[in-house]
């Protein structure tokens, strides 16, 4: 089982200057993912704390503090609901906890309001949303970050550390690995179609969110697209580490969800690779 580590404030703050030395040698091109849209530094400080009942469960606080505002959400403690943000080709996910929100992928620039009936549907608004993961940095997946951070000012961003720097963001992107944890969430390191890419696996309920490292074709998980993939070796291997998981639903940017025998589909296509 991959290690947990979960981001804390003083890895958030030393994450923040490792990118500020970046921006300062390398130029303007990383320097949106440090500065808001009228140029000010944004500063945004995730703090978690874990608590652990006498029944046993483990539940766990998150709190983001920048801008005016702070959000405290309940973690692990509370069962994760999802729905499907569909831009035709390419879809993003909404995480539920209680009345706290994760987006994962934000899809293509200018397709803000496509998460409108999803968050309907979770009882829930942009205010909820604490969140925002990325999968990985092509396009689809993340034009439409500047629109889903301004709707959700109060929103934490995250992405693969190996592809942070190639990320445009109105504000600073936390970087993530294997292993960590965000919203009760495992972060899978699942390089291949993308350097940093990265999955997001829910124990609790066997939900993993797997980007472009899989795909779906009807009620079949398939590998991810060869076309589009950057090393082809390195994707098999990430399909044999998201098999060892016990998979009950997976939700893919491009295909239908597959559940809830999943997880015997992604063993047999790790087996096939």
């Amino acid at each position: 089982m991959a290690r947990l580590q979960r981001i804390d404030r003083r890895m958030f703050l030393a994450e923040l200057g490792r990118r500020s030395f970046v921006v300062a040698l390398i130029g303007a091109g990383v320097v949106a993912c440090s500065s808001s849209s009228d140029g000010d530094t944004v500063t945004q400080t995730t703090v978690r704390a874990t608590t652990t009942r006498a029944d046993g469960v483990t539940t766990q606080t998150t709190t983001v503090t920048g801008g005016a505002q702070s959000a405290s959400t309940t973690g692990p403690g509370e069962p994760l609901r999802w729905e499907v943000a569909s831009f035709g080709f390419v879809s993003a996910y909404l995480l539920a906890r209680g009345s706290s929100v994760a987006v994962v992928d934000t899809g293509v620039s200018g397709g803000v309001d496509r998460f409108e009936p999803a968050l309907a549907a979770l009882g829930a608004g942009w205010s909820d949303v604490d969140h925002v993961v990325l999968t990985h940095l092509h396009p689809d997946h993340v034009g439409g970050l500047g629109g889903v951070l301004e709707a959700a000012p109060d929103a934490a961003a995250y992405a693969g550390e190996l592809d942070v720097a190639a990320i445009d963001s109105p504000r600073p992107l936390v970087a993530l690995n294997d292993g960590d944890e965000v919203f009760g969430l495992q972060i899978i390191g699942t390089p291949g179609h993308t350097p940093g890419h990265i999955s997001v696996y829910d124990a609790g309920s066997g939900l993993l969110v797997a980007g472009d490292s899989l795909g779906t074709e009807g009620s079949e998980v398939v590998g991810p697209n060869a076309e589009f993939t950057a090393d082809l070796e390195a994707a098999a291997e990430s399909v044999r580490r998201m098999a060892a998981f016990d998979v009950d639903t997976v939700l893919v940017g491009h295909g239908p969800p597959v559940g809830p025998a999943a997880g015997e589909l992604l063993t047999q296509l790790a087996v096939s690779l």
